[in-house]
């Protein structure tokens, strides 16, 4: 069931298209990615969808409801974190989320939204020190709040340090399997192909292509196996058609008889995709 529909949006700023024919849903309990490069169109639509921009045309529902009518009850279903953390740097985390907590009719414990996204033991300390990916956490914290039922997120993963971003990874994951609806906007193909059970392309303001990444790569790619195999003490590789390759004689005499050090497909990358769909790099 889509908790998001939209149909033909179209906003421009002046002269300036933001996005235009833009069409897509997003189903419940997924984590739906908008993949493009910058000044794709990505982040207007996130300020659209949480009604920030409002003067746009076209069509757009939320939970079923056409989003003009949805009044302050809105914001008590959604959290929302942009490329550049709205916090405030003369607070501690702590207070940062305790006001922010006073918005809401429901929210967590602000020191459990902490732990959650790992900054607990930092709970005391005053913004104005954090590093940009201590804010952009406290930032993802914020969104996290009111328990959302969907959570918009743009670039969630800019500026993390790896550990870091797989704490995010692992718990927008298992908000998805707690039934959540994620909404994500990224340039990064790792993060799409990571977490996505769907992404849209999106290009000059319009999405081009949505579908799952591994079944993006499966009609897109190539339909062979490398397989990489020592013989002689030498490394050789060799490539097989896919197609009946339970039957390959040449394939199986390899298996049989050489030490294998590695078999793959060969598949494209998100962004070999994105190229090909699109005729535009992610960057």
């Amino acid at each position: 069931m889509p908790v998001i529909e939209v149909r033909n949006v179209k906003k421009y700023y002046g002269d300036v298209r933001g996005v235009e024919n833009l069409s897509f849903q997003v189903e419940e309990g997924e984590i739906y990615g908008f993949l493009g490069p910058n000044g794709a169109g990505k982040t207007t639509t996130v300020k659209i969808l949480v009604k920030i921009l409002k003067d746009y045309s076209g069509d757009i529902k939320v939970f079923g409801k056409n989003l003009r009518q949805w009044g302050k009850d809105y914001y008590n279903k959604i959290g929302v974190s942009f490329e550049f953390p709205a916090v405030y740097s003369r607070l501690t985390a702590l207070e940062n989320l305790q006001f922010f907590a006073s918005f809401y009719k429901k929210h967590f414990e602000p020191m459990n939204v902490l732990k959650m996204v790992g900054l607990d033991k930092e709970a005391n300390q005053l913004v104005v020190a954090f590093s940009k990916g201590m804010k952009k956490k406290l930032d993802l914290a914020r969104a996290l709040l009111p328990d959302p039922e969907i959570l918009f997120l743009d670039e969630p993963l800019e500026g993390l340090d790896p550990a870091s971003a797989r704490k995010i990874k692992d718990l927008l994951l298992e908000m998805r399997e707690n039934g959540k609806t994620i909404f994500l906007t990224t340039h990064n193909m790792y993060v799409a192909d990571e977490l996505c059970d769907r992404v849209g392309f999106i290009v000059d303001g319009a999405v081009r292509l949505v579908d799952n990444p591994s079944e993006l790569k499966v009609k897109m790619g190539k339909k062979l196996i490398k397989v990489e195999y020592t013989t002689n003490g030498e490394v050789s590789v060799k490539e097989f058609p896919l197609e009946k390759i339970g039957q390959n004689e040449e394939f199986l005499n390899i298996l049989k008889n050489y030490e294998i050090r590695r078999i793959n497909t060969e598949e494209p990358s998100l962004e070999e995709i994105f190229l090909k769909v699109t005729g535009r790099r992610l960057v």
